[in-house]
């Protein structure tokens, strides 16, 4: 069985959005679903190729993959950055394209206001954020906790055999003999959150385009022009808000 972690990593709640401009994304809910069609814990591969995106989604999804019966083999097709990299490190096995990368980083975190004590207090919630995906690394490579927080500090890009020779990875995929490799860098098209609560408010306040999202199929064939219009219209907009 084949699961794919492709596009950026985010909450099951904004999963729809994403599916519904056909925009690749992966939340713990897809994954969810996905591992629930296994049947007797049969062997699952897992293809990798984000550029990250929500910690704790992330880590949803690296605990169910964990917590699975069977054997799970990890496949890094192009790159595994940030939350992508933790959840990389949930298989018994963990391969890498020649051309793949992985990268680590400390959290970060968006939008925050406030005095310094709310400040400093964000700051202490980051700190023991990095600690606990220091501690997957850890568990996968060997290293210790100071030395891939000292990697997540400086942004640490890991080419194949850097990655082998850390640990992060148990095989390079095709061959034994593999130069080191450029990728382009990925655009992880993460929705900015306000982006997602307007298109929430405009899709579903609308009678035409709730029909089109919560109805039956037979409901949604009989929407009207309009409805179909203004899901076009919107599907544009968004896109180009993205492409800014």
């Amino acid at each position: 069985m084949k699961i794919e972690i492709k596009g950026p990593i985010i909450s099951s709640s904004v999963q729809w959005i994403y599916d519904l401009f056909e925009m690749e994304a992966t939340s713990p809910k897809k994954v969810k679903e996905q591992l629930k069609n296994a049947k007797d814990n049969e062997d699952v591969e897992v293809e990798i190729n984000s550029g990250g995106g929500s910690v704790f989604a992330g880590s949803e999804i690296y605990t169910m993959l964990k917590d699975y019966g069977g054997n799970v083999t990890v496949k890094i097709v192009g790159l595994a950055a940030s939350a992508a990299s933790v959840i990389a490190m949930a298989g018994n096995k963990v391969m890498m394209s020649p051309t793949g990368q992985i990268m680590i980083h400390n959290a970060s975190i968006s939008g925050v206001n406030g005095d310094k004590n709310t400040l400093n207090h964000e700051a202490g919630v980051l700190e023991s954020i990095d600690s606990t995906i220091a501690y997957a690394y850890e568990l996968k490579t060997g290293m210790t906790e100071k030395e891939l927080l000292d990697m997540m500090n400086k942004e640490t890009w890991l080419s194949p055999k850097k990655a082998l020779d850390y640990g992060f990875i148990d095989e390079i995929m095709f061959t034994e003999n593999n130069q080191n490799s450029f990728v382009a860098s990925v655009n992880c098209e993460i929705i900015p959150q306000q982006v997602i609560d307007k298109l929430r408010n405009e899709l579903l306040g609308k009678g035409g385009i709730s029909n089109l999202l919560n109805n039956t199929e037979e409901t949604a064939e009989k929407s009207t022009k309009k409805s179909s219009n203004e899901l076009e219209l919107a599907k544009a907009k968004l896109k180009l808000k993205i492409n800014l």
